[in-house]
């Protein structure tokens, strides 16, 4: 098998959900940091790896990756990981449950979109305001879609899925800049189930903080 190289950032919501998803898979990997605060994601060295400048990258098997949702389908496939069910309604329902973090509350609350809240207020406090303003009722959006499903103790049965795969990110940034999550009862049951799990663990950003 060929080398598998992640070309990530420790914060990064998108290359976490990859690190737990290479957990999962029981895979060694490099990670090779890209540093988002200093702007290495636009340098000529990582537009050439990704020509849209993001985090993460994943090269394996031969091909190089972009796009987290995208490499998570390729891991799930090539690795069996079980994210997602066969049963093409229940799918669906799982994938849109996922979708509601990865591709509502993640895309409004990236380092960017923040930034430019920042710069055009020219408040430096906007920051946490802009953050707080969209993942509380998207998480509160979350706890009712996951009604539809028991969590045993996932969120969508007894093993993880695409959607806990998602979550976990989405709650580090809650808890970062202190969008009021815990008293949704559903996902903290979840988060409690995944916090416990060592693909979870082992992934978390305190795991990648590069040392002072």
């Amino acid at each position: 098998m060929n080398d598998i190289t992640l070309f990530d950032f420790w914060r990064s919501s998108a290359s976490y959900r990859c690190r737990i998803a290479l957990g999962l898979a029981e895979l060694d990997y490099t990670s090779v940091p890209v540093d988002l605060t200093i702007a290495e994601h636009k340098t000529p060295e990582h537009m050439a790896r990704n020509p849209q400048g993001f985090v993460p990258v994943l090269d394996i098997d031969g091909v190089r990756l972009t796009q987290s949702l995208a490499i998570l389908e390729y891991l799930d496939t090539t690795r069996e990981l079980g994210l997602l069910p066969k049963d093409p309604a229940t799918r669906a329902k799982v994938q849109a449950l996922a979708h509601s973090i990865a591709v509502d509350i993640h895309p409004v609350c990236n380092l960017q979109v923040a930034a430019y809240a920042v710069e055009i207020t020219g408040n430096p406090e906007q920051r946490a305001e802009w953050m707080r303003r969209f993942i509380r009722p998207g998480m509160e959006a979350f706890e009712a879609l996951l009604a539809g499903f028991d969590q045993t103790p996932f969120a969508c049965g007894d093993k993880p899925k695409l959607v806990d795969v998602c979550l976990m990110p989405q709650v580090y940034n809650a808890r970062r800049w202190g969008a009021q999550i815990d008293d949704l009862p559903r996902t903290m049951s979840v988060v409690t189930a995944c916090e416990a799990h060592p693909a979870f663990q082992a992934a978390h950003p305190d795991q990648w903080q590069p040392a002072p």
